[in-house]
């Protein structure tokens, strides 16, 4: 296999000013409202069927109620042969979370079988709910079915949709299509994503969008220290890499806003070896370094004016012959000594020495990404990504980020006391801090190699990954976060 078939499915998104009942495609998706009140573009639909949608609402088989589908076949006077009606529910709510998850929703349920060409009628006049709608249009039709003869989901060639607001047009088709660049990475078997692999597609990347890419390979890791790092992969076959991406969109900018992401291809927990059902879907345990990539993707494609860094750690931690072993003591690229006491908790050893990396190659503000404890689910669920930082100011701009995405983030705390739970005895830390807090402890691990730079880790272990399907979205790898990544990037622009 070749890495570019890691590019998901692009399909091609375009205005139409066809009303809907002429509009010749496959389906047609129109957005409704619990009102009652029939939008511009339904009206239109109704009076071509004469009156069909105004009856099925007064009988109450159309509610337009948040994400609720209605299918029509077959109406009179209509060209598309199916009519997918898709609850807005209340437009005093309608956001971009709603406008993504409805046309996701719609989408999701159309790709259930071959459909070439789709168009929209949501009648959206914001541009920013247009460009999270198609983005949600282009990732409800993609699956994680890659080597299944029979598909799940059958991706469209065109999405036709009802805008004039090109701009939003060109990002959200941008905006999806990188959330399922990094939905198709982690949903890849680890015998094709390794870090090698991993590290050539990041190659193919930088070369599309103009990207300056360094490759750290094994030799070159271990001239630059990357001890911690590289004893994670000491019991695996497969060599490790760090992957470092810069874009270039505002070099009079000073500021040089840092993304570090994880990315263990594949977590056996070395010789702390996890049982087979926590083992089964660790080919995710490279989605903070898979989402790092979506948004530096989709933000020099938006050629927005930052300067941003990619900062990934590729890893596979095996239980080999070689492996590194409890009681171990690391020295970390920084200098600081960590004593092993589990082998399970190596992705905060692995992100010691990239975050050292980022912040000695002048980052000024640092976002780190991980699928990093079980415990931050325990706190949290599955569907909020854990946000510890040590900049309440610089926390708060990335909750809002993802606030305005709609996408869930909580802030949990980072007292000093916590950092006391991963003193050691024999080394400066410890990788455990024991029972209690151990997304905390884990974050304060990580705080010790950020240099009081404003930094902000995110433990995504519970959204990055679905183990059940959404109505908006399938199992697998959700590419959680990407959307808010691209929207702390424009928050910082205009910060300056």
């Amino acid at each position: 296999m070749t890495t570019k078939a890691f590019w998901p499915a692009e399909p091609s998104v375009l205005s139409i000013s066809t009303p809907p009942h002429q509009a010749a495609t496959d389906a047609v998706v129109i957005g409704m409202d619990p009102s009652g009140r029939l939008g511009a573009s339904a009206t239109l639909l109704d009076q071509a069927c004469g009156g069909t949608l105004s009856r099925l609402i007064e009988a109450g088989e159309i509610r337009g109620k948040s994400l609720e589908l209605t299918p029509l076949y077959g109406l009179a006077n209509v060209t598309a042969p199916l009519v997918l009606v898709v609850g807005l529910g209340d437009s005093a709510e309608l956001d971009r979370g709603v406008a993504f998850r409805a046309a996701a929703t719609a989408s999701r349920h159309l790709a259930s079988r071959e459909r070439k060409r789709v168009a929209f009628f949501l009648d959206l006049s914001a541009t920013e709910l247009v460009e999270h709608a198609i983005a949600g249009a282009l990732v409800g039709c993609q699956g994680p079915d890659l080597y299944r003869r029979e598909k799940n989901r059958f991706p469209f060639s065109e999405v036709h949709w009802q805008s004039h607001h090109q701009a939003s047009i060109d990002a959200g088709k941008i905006l999806g299509n990188s959330v399922n660049l990094t939905r198709r990475l982690v949903n890849e078997p680890p015998q094709e994503l390794y870090p090698e692999t991993f590290a050539e597609f990041c190659v193919d990347v930088a070369q599309r969008r103009g990207l300056e890419i360094e490759v750290w390979d094994e030799a070159r890791l271990t001239t630059e220290r990357c001890e911690s790092l590289l004893a994670v992969a000491r019991g695996s076959v497969r060599p490790p890499r760090m992957v470092i991406l810069r874009y270039r969109g505002n070099p009079q900018d000073k500021r040089n806003l840092a993304f570090v992401g994880k990315g263990v291809t594949f977590d056996s927990g070395g010789l702390s070896i996890k049982t087979s059902d926590s083992m089964q879907d660790m080919k995710c345990d490279m989605a903070g370094a898979a989402t790092v990539l979506g948004a530096i993707n989709a933000i020099a494609q938006l050629k927005l004016p930052i300067n941003v860094s990619a900062f990934l750690g590729l890893v596979e931690n095996m239980p080999g012959g070689a492996s590194y072993k409890l009681g171990d003591v690391l020295k970390t690229r920084q200098g600081t000594t960590i004593e092993v006491l589990n082998t399970d908790a190596e992705g905060r050893l692995v992100l010691a020495d990239v975050l050292n990396v980022a912040v000695e190659q002048g980052a000024s503000h640092l976002i780190d990404l991980a699928t990093l404890t079980g415990a931050c689910m325990v706190a949290l669920g599955t569907d909020v990504t854990g946000a510890m930082s040590n900049s309440a100011d610089w926390c708060d701009e990335i909750l809002l980020a993802a606030q305005e995405c709609c996408e869930r983030v909580w802030q949990l705390p980072m007292y000093p006391e916590y950092g006391e739970l991963i003193r050691s005895e024999v080394a400066d830390i410890k990788n455990i801090g024991g029972r209690w807090g151990g997304a905390i402890t884990a974050a304060k691990l990580l705080e010790v190699f950020v240099n009081n730079l404003p930094w902000t880790h995110l433990d995504i272990a519970g959204p990055a990954f679905l183990d059940k399907p959404k109505t908006w979205q399938d199992a697998g790898g959700s590419g959680a976060l990407v959307r808010t990544l691209v929207q702390i990037a424009r928050r910082f622009t205009k910060s300056a």
